[in-house]
């Protein structure tokens, strides 16, 4: 099967990141496809920003539909996972989705260590009605460039911040963020529970639905759009519109 890796940021080494962290999770025969925006934000930091990057997104995925058999977003927000899942005709899973639903078979209760603020973590969380799954959020003073100049030094703070969740109550640990996929299985031998790496979650979650091959639905609010039109969009994404 052939899975679309797609960033929803423009910082190529993310990409890359991301899809070496898929290709070491997939199964032998599923190929990894690692895509990145053509236009938006180098990293998604606001809330302006994460819809800019929506709407890049949602085109670059437009170029790969009917493509690939299944998408996993890789970004930490999952940035327009909902208009995305309605949109591909494949299934469609975002990366700390993934790590949420993967750390409740794990443990009564989760923590998630990220870069910068936490808050849109705690937003995706309520929205999965996972708020009292969660013991412990954990924001880094750490940007994503740090991650790529110093690997080394980066780990050892995400170190400290898994020990705080243990601490806090959490069974299994969230690496959140892009930007973090791989450090899981890196540190993952001195930490004392369980590590999630988004991308590997969703990769393996991905090869299930595949193998599942479950119908669209054609009804409801994830039922694909039909005679919609729009004014200037690129032409792959106006023709997903148009249904």
């Amino acid at each position: 099967m052939r899975l679309l890796i797609a960033n929803a940021n423009t910082t190529e080494a993310i990409t890359q990141r991301c899809a070496d962290a898929a290709r070491a999770a997939a199964a032998p025969g599923t190929a990894i496809i690692p895509a990145t925006p053509r236009f938006g934000p180098e990293v998604i930091s606001t809330r302006a920003e994460n819809i800019i990057a929506g709407h890049a997104l949602l085109e670059l995925l437009a170029q790969h539909a009917g493509q690939v058999e299944g998408v996993l977003l890789a970004v930490s927000h999952d940035t327009a996972l909902e208009a995305a899942r309605q949109l591909m005709p494949c299934p469609v899973v975002g990366m700390t989705e993934a790590a949420l639903f993967g750390a409740c078979f794990l443990g009564a209760r989760f923590g998630l260590v990220t870069f910068g603020g936490v808050e849109t973590y705690r937003e995706r969380i309520a929205a999965h009605g996972l708020t009292s799954r969660c013991a412990s959020l954990v924001g880094l003073d750490v940007t994503p460039q740090d991650s790529l100049r110093d690997p080394d030094g980066v780990a050892r703070q995400v170190l400290d911040g898994i020990q705080r969740a243990v601490t806090e109550g959490a069974d299994a640990v969230i690496m959140g963020g892009a930007a973090l996929a791989g450090f899981g299985p890196q540190l993952q031998p001195q930490a004392p529970v369980p590590l999630l790496d988004g991308i590997a979650c969703g990769v393996k979650f991905l090869e299930a639905l595949v193998a599942l091959n479950l119908p669209k639905p054609t009804q409801g609010s994830l039922a694909p759009p039909r005679g919609r039109a729009s004014v200037n969009l690129d032409p792959k994404l106006a023709a997903l519109l148009r249904g």
